[in-house]
């Protein structure tokens, strides 16, 4: 009896660790679908409208409201996040400041540091409309963006010390992956648009779109030994200003050593 009995607390406890293991990942799943990672395989995203804005208004007719100060590697700037305000049952700002790291190098100060990419963190956005430039030096603040904006990614220089093969790696730039315009013409700014991809300097005086305009950024994959980034993006082939599956993907490299362009490679 005592045997059966010990059998069935064991195989309880199993079923038990079973479905624990089965919420966490669905959990995870709910989680991942409000703020799909750059780096993933995942190609669509889904094309509900609950992260989106009015697509002709400017920022000063957007209800919104202050969340955290994203503290970058360039000690003179940082950045205020922006959210929508009311953002339905999602609390404005929840999720935001979550940082996934993907590749693990060794810290030249600190011991070991894990970040998106070396030198690299990265801001993942829900309902965040705008990120505030603050110069700590000159006292002055610009926001990104004047008009309708959804941000989906911002990487910014990690705070933390990072190396590639024992070598420091230190990022004066900001990239930017967003939706910042009504390219389907249907009177919102959300993820049914075409997302674009920008290079910022330190300063954020000059802001410079790497993948065309006719394309949507779908996805990226980091290249270790080059230290570049691929961006896979759909070609909107039908130019409706919307991105189908059946349209060609290409393929741009961006050399992060000095990301001012991004070349076609396929």
């Amino acid at each position: 009896m005592k045997i059966f009995h010990k059998k069935t607390v064991f195989f309880a406890s199993l079923i038990c660790l079973f479905l624990i293991s089965c919420n966490r990942h669905s959990e995870f799943k709910d989680k991942e679908q409000l703020s799909v990672s750059d780096s993933g395989p995942v190609e669509e995203e889904s094309d509900s409208t609950a992260n989106s804005i009015a697509g002709n208004l400017t920022i000063d007719q957007l209800s919104t409201t202050p969340n955290a100060v994203i503290l970058t590697g360039l000690p003179d700037h940082r950045f205020l996040t922006i959210y929508k305000s009311k953002a339905g049952n999602k609390k404005a700002g929840e999720s935001s400041g979550s940082r996934e790291y993907y590749y693990s190098y060794d810290g030249y100060e600190s011991g070991s540091e894990e970040h998106f990419m070396p030198g690299i963190d990265i801001l993942y956005g829900f309902n965040l409309l705008n990120l505030a430039h603050y110069d700590m030096k000159t006292g002055k603040t610009n926001v990104l963006f004047k008009k309708s904006a959804l941000i989906k990614n911002f990487y910014y220089p990690s705070i933390e010390p990072d190396s590639i093969n024992k070598i420091p790696v230190r990022r004066n730039y900001y990239l930017l992956s967003v939706y910042d315009e009504d390219t389907n013409k249907d009177k919102v700014v959300s993820r049914k648009d075409l997302r674009k991809f920008y290079y910022l300097d330190a300063g954020c005086t000059t802001k410079t779109q790497l993948i065309p305009d006719n394309y949507c950024v779908m996805r990226s994959q980091y290249d270790t030994g080059n230290d570049a980034l691929f961006i896979y993006a759909r070609y909107d082939q039908d130019k409706n200003g919307a991105v189908e599956k059946k349209e060609p993907m290409h393929v741009f490299c961006i050399d992060l050593k000095n990301p001012v362009t991004a070349r076609r490679v396929y």
